[in-house]
């Protein structure tokens, strides 16, 4: 029976000082855990896209939706994956190369392309990357430039600077990069010269060519320009030589109706006397300008006048 109280008084000191001990942290501890997963988790969930770019959101390695406008949206974390692509206008500068014209010259190009993704999935199923993709661009953008320049001779390159190559280049490209999800906005030319061995000879070769050009312009300007006053200086004569006899022409049918007037006018003696007094006053005082004296004879028309005058 005393071992049963001692047993019992032992319990009891134990159950005190199980009472007199602090509680346990364990509770805590596994709620902060659970916050800190739960944080980790939001935080591979969100995904942020920004203005001037696409988000991807794959799933083991394939893709499974494309965000294109800017904002936040979600994943599931640990088993989806994102990746960007850039949606503003990128710059590929093509290295220097050597290109060969249709009458067999050797040019130097340099260039550059403007382009951009137009459709993210097309571009990620096909290029991967923009590694890739100036990879490709490459490619294309000089295989275009040779053919349209070995198809032009080279003084049609050179006088073809101011945009008329560009133009060709991308018509020659057209929509043949489509398939890849990007498109060109353009293909510009920054040095378009002469390899610099022969540059001074063909500029020499050039300058020769043209001086025969504009030599044989002006021959035919002066031949032309030749021709052109003979046929004028002949119009002119011709012309002035029918003036001259419609002038006289027309003189002669005045002179007719002054001469059919005057025989009309003084168709009668008193008139045709009359007449030939008014025209003998005329002479006179026309002979008699200024101070001077007529002398007259006496078989003079204008004598008989003024004798019979008085």
């Amino acid at each position: 029976m005393n071992e049963n109280i001692d047993e019992k008084a032992k319990n009891a000191e134990d159950n005190i000082e199980h009472i007199r001990q602090p509680k346990s942290k364990t509770p805590l501890i596994a709620a902060v855990i659970i916050l800190l997963i739960a944080i980790i988790v939001l935080g591979n969930s969100i995904v942020i896209t920004k203005e001037n770019e696409y988000t991807l959101i794959k799933q083991f390695g394939k893709v499974e939706r494309i965000i294109k406008n800017p904002g936040l949206s979600f994943r599931i974390p640990f088993i989806q994956t994102t990746d960007t692509l850039p949606k503003t206008m990128l710059l590929y500068d093509l290295t220097e190369s050597d290109v060969i014209t249709q009458d067999k010259k050797s040019m130097v190009v340099d260039s550059y392309v403007l382009w951009r993704i137009t459709d993210p999935l097309k571009f990620t199923q096909t290029l991967t990357n923009i590694t890739n993709a100036e990879g490709r661009i490459n490619t294309i953008v000089y295989n275009s430039m040779k053919n349209i320049i070995s198809s032009m001779s080279q003084s049609d390159v050179i006088s073809s600077r101011d945009g008329a190559l560009s133009q060709s280049i991308m018509a020659n490209i057209g929509n043949s990069v489509d398939q890849y999800g990007i498109t060109f906005v353009t293909v510009e030319t920054k040095h378009l010269d002469l390899p610099s061995d022969n540059k001074a000879a063909v500029y020499e070769r050039m300058i020769s060519e043209r001086n025969n050009i504009a030599a044989s312009y002006t021959a035919s300007g002066e031949s032309d320009a030749k021709m052109i006053r003979t046929k004028t200086d002949n119009e002119i004569v011709v012309s002035v030589s029918e003036a001259e006899a419609e002038a006289e022409k027309i003189i002669a049918e005045g002179e007719a109706e002054y001469m059919r007037i005057l025989s009309e006018v003084y168709n009668t003696q008193d008139r045709a006397e009359f007449y030939t007094f008014v025209r003998a006053l005329d002479a006179a005082k026309k002979s008699m300008k200024g101070e001077k004296t007529l002398i007259l004879s006496s078989d003079s028309p204008l004598a008989k006048i003024f004798n019979q005058v008085e």
